[in-house]
């Protein structure tokens, strides 16, 4: 049975005490972290930059996540890279050359992920699946946190799955957005195996137990 990895995103943590709460989600046993990069012009809202992320990278070893919504993001890939990058996913959204994109991640020596929108359709990832490691599927509209999970995306992480599957390949999928005991087991169900939790983790006042709550509905969901 494949164990699904639990990503918290720190989009839905106390920015005033940023490495506190890494700290807190490592301890609870979280897998990976995940850092949500926008720039309030692809998305309508700004958080971090290379320069946060450089300075959790010397409070963690735990693997960085970072999830690029930002516009022309190649200008940008190496710098989160050399801040302490180990994944960094781009949206098909923002990026015309995106086979290029890929290849400078990998090149830098992180996995490479394309991130797409609830409106973008799966079969815009007919052409890409052998340039990425990883596939970020957005279950709610990018930009904040704490939105409620949009259902048709179960079809498209479906959809994905059958295709990675057709062509023999590993790649996992990753979903971000109203991710919480209650939707996660359909999700890991339609082939999800790293989830992305902001608010279910942040807001929960024992973020062991959050974590904890997000296994244990997962581990069910992959026993029916």
């Amino acid at each position: 049975m494949k164990r699904v990895q639990i990503a918290p995103s720190i989009l839905s943590a106390d920015f005033s005490r940023l490495g506190e709460e890494l700290k807190s989600v490592v301890d609870a046993g979280a897998d990976l972290v995940h850092l949500d990069v926008m720039d309030g012009h692809f998305v309508p809202n700004i958080t971090i930059g290379p320069a946060v992320i450089k300075a959790l990278r010397k409070t963690s070893d735990i693997t960085f996540d970072c999830h690029l919504m930002i516009s022309e993001p190649q200008r940008y890939i190496d710098a989160f890279i050399d801040a302490g990058a180990n994944m960094i996913s781009v949206h098909i959204e923002t990026e015309p050359h995106l086979q290029r994109a890929l290849s400078q991640i990998r090149a830098g020596g992180a996995k490479a992920g394309v991130a797409v929108n609830p409106a973008t359709s799966a079969d815009a990832l007919t052409d890409l699946y052998e340039f990425c490691d990883f596939i970020l599927v957005m279950s709610v509209n990018p930009g904040f946190g704490g939105q409620k999970f949009i259902e048709p995306a179960l079809k498209k992480i479906s959809r994905i799955a059958a295709a990675i599957r057709e062509r023999n390949l590993v790649i996992p999928i990753e979903v971000d957005g109203g991710i919480d005991p209650v939707t996660a087991p359909a999700v890991v169900r339609a082939g999800a195996e790293i989830l992305v939790a902001g608010s279910a983790v942040f807001n929960h006042k024992d973020r062991a137990e959050a974590i904890r709550n997000l296994r244990n509905a997962t581990s069910s969901a992959l026993l029916v």
